[in-house]
């Protein structure tokens, strides 16, 4: 995939790509951002996949400019028509790395998903982050850090994937604080998203596993936001694994600066404005069905611990 960095390099880039007329999948809020379209699609989430991908004919590939959200639906897009896309990610949630994606609906729950998209590059502009609150830019920065984490030890698990995953880690630990007490610091800003971008170079490249799993199904269920589900479900899955992979869970340790990086996640969990399962509106008599659903995810399938419904229900009762 093509990665380049400032929003001058879009032009040039799906230029590079053969793209003339994108369709492009962005919310009101990028309206006022000069974007090249032969169409647009803006009502965001939405489950009307079908429709979004007949509103596409006659173009030539996709451009997603937002969040999970937006790049989730683009990919859908792409899965269904062919179409190249090219993402313009406005958090640090790493979509635009992965060929699958989530389908939700205006509430945020999950309607389906599947896989199979085309991608075609990737253009970063740091400047798009410094409207993002302090829970969005904790929550999807959380997010890729747990890319980080389960890319070191699930059954994908590459020396790529690794290189990527330790990268990420060290640039996301050293700027998230910075980020979270000064979110008008760009420098900051641009550090945490080359870290989220090596995160996410580590998803596309190893894969996910069981604290995603959780998250995904909390996410599903409750229309709870993808960050802010990880960045309560990785300590729990991290100390769930140490037994089997402590030798990896201490590399990622050391790429962030501690010996207990399940702590150090919990605290940096907290600077965000996580801290329990319940403050979300989970509530703690649905945990078992929650477990259930999570595990024949595919995360909790590639995790290098098998794990149990039981146990998944105590890892979340732990964070409720």
């Amino acid at each position: 995939m093509i990665v380049r960095w400032g929003l001058h390099e879009l032009g040039p880039l799906l230029a590079e790509l053969g793209i003339e007329r994108p369709f492009l999948v962005a919310s009101e809020r990028w309206s006022r951002l000069d974007l090249p379209s032969a169409g647009r699609w803006q009502d965001l989430p939405t489950d009307r996949v079908p429709e979004v991908a007949a509103a596409a004919d006659g173009s030539d590939g996709v451009l997603a400019v937002g969040g999970g959200s937006a790049i989730d639906l683009a990919k859908a897009v792409s899965a269904a028509t062919g179409l190249r896309v090219v993402s313009v990610p406005t958090t640090y949630s790493g979509s635009e790395w992965t060929t699958f994606f989530g389908v939700r609906d205006h509430e945020r729950r999950m309607k389906g998903g599947g896989a199979g998209a085309h991608l075609g590059g990737v253009v970063y502009e740091p400047e798009l982050t410094l409207g993002l609150s302090r829970g969005q830019s904790g929550g999807t920065a959380l997010n890729a850090l747990a890319h980080s984490a389960e890319a070191l030890y699930v059954v994908g698990r590459n020396p790529d994937g690794d290189r990527h995953a330790l990268e990420g880690a060290r640039l996301i630990g050293a700027s998230l604080p910075d980020v979270l007490e000064h979110g008008d610091d760009l420098q900051a800003r641009a550090t945490l998203f080359h870290g989220a971008m090596e995160a996410g170079a580590a998803l596309g490249s190893a894969g996910l596993g069981l604290g995603h799993a959780m998250a995904q199904a909390l996410g599903g269920r409750y229309g709870i936001a993808h960050g802010a589900a990880n960045a309560l479900t990785l300590p729990p899955a991290l100390r769930f694994n140490q037994p089997v992979a402590a030798a990896e869970i201490a590399r990622f340790g050391a790429a962030l600066g501690t010996d207990d990086p399940a702590a150090r996640a919990e605290e940096l969990a907290r600077l965000s404005g996580f801290e329990r399962l319940r403050d979300l509106g989970v509530p703690e008599d649905e945990l078992d069905e929650v477990a259930e659903a999570t595990a024949v995810r595919a995360g909790a399938k590639a995790n290098p611990r098998p794990v149990s419904p039981a146990e998944i229900a105590e890892l979340l009762r732990s964070v409720w």
